[in-house]
């Protein structure tokens, strides 16, 4: 029995690409070649930038340039709090871009502070320091994994645990402090207990308000304005020390909010 040949395609209507998102190569068709999707340069600029910040921490501590290390990672801070906005300001959000962005958290808020804190103090105390410094690193991990799960369904007006910037800059303010301290057991216990508490706070089942509930495009009222200039001025008088003082607060403002909101419950019940 003969069989109905097949119609041969028409090239007019042929596409060399195809538009196919999210599919592996198992799933193409044969023939048929992917197109080539670009990112937005901007915002991963930004984040290469806070990426960069963390690396010169690394390198400069190991250097034994904690004044450096320390003023990079606050420098990766502020491009890390920009790469975000700029996305959500110039519509140029993106799935690399969160991937990218937890990758380069990692480096410069997880990995840089835990070894500028190693490399300052920690190594003093042999293998309890480096186990502090890789209680750090890990529970850093541990809160962007969990960070990058909830994306889009946690309130954004809260953080739960301690934000990877905010712990490394209290790694980063402490070691900037202590720069020119001498190596002594008492404050290497010292920052082993602040580097492991902080790690341990990423991880800590604790509200933290966070910066994203800002509306920084809306109207404020002039005394704000005025509050951040006299904010600037202060931390301009004794950058680490003011910094450290700013770092710490924030960081035990989470367990004491937590401690007085299960007290007015007890309290009204």
């Amino acid at each position: 029995m003969a069989t109905e040949p097949e119609p041969e395609a028409d090239p007019d209507n042929q596409q060399p690409f195809s538009v196919i998102s999210d599919n592996t190569a198992d799933d193409l068709l044969p023939g048929i070649t992917p197109r080539r999707r670009g990112i937005y340069l901007l915002p991963n600029l930004l984040t290469t930038g806070a990426m960069f910040g963390g690396f010169y921490a690394i390198l400069s501590a190991m250097n034994g340039k904690f004044e450096s290390a320390a003023v990079a990672i606050f420098v990766a801070m502020l491009f890390d709090g920009l790469d975000g906005r700029v996305a959500r300001m110039t519509h140029t959000e993106s799935d690399f871009g969160v991937q990218y962005d937890s990758l380069s958290d990692m480096v410069s808020f997880g990995v840089a502070p835990a070894v500028v804190s190693f490399s300052w103090m920690l190594f003093t105390l042999g293998k309890v320091g480096w186990a502090g410094a890789f209680i750090y690193a890990s529970c850093a991990a541990l809160r962007l994994a969990r960070f990058n799960t909830q994306v889009g369904l946690a309130d954004s007006r809260y953080f739960v645990g301690l934000a990877s910037p905010a712990a490394a800059g209290l790694i980063a303010a402490m070691v900037w402090t202590g720069d020119d301290a001498e190596a002594t057991r008492s404050l290497a216990i010292v920052a082993l207990v602040i580097t492991s508490t902080a790690g341990l706070l990423m991880v800590a089942p604790i509200r933290y308000w966070s910066l994203k509930a800002v509306d920084f495009k809306g109207r404020v009222p002039f005394r704000a304005i005025f509050f951040m200039v006299i904010l600037v001025s202060i931390v301009l008088i004794d950058p680490p020390r003011t910094l450290l003082a700013m770092a710490v607060i924030y960081a035990v403002s989470g367990p004491l909010g937590g401690a007085w909101r299960k007290y007015k419950r007890r309290s009204s019940d």
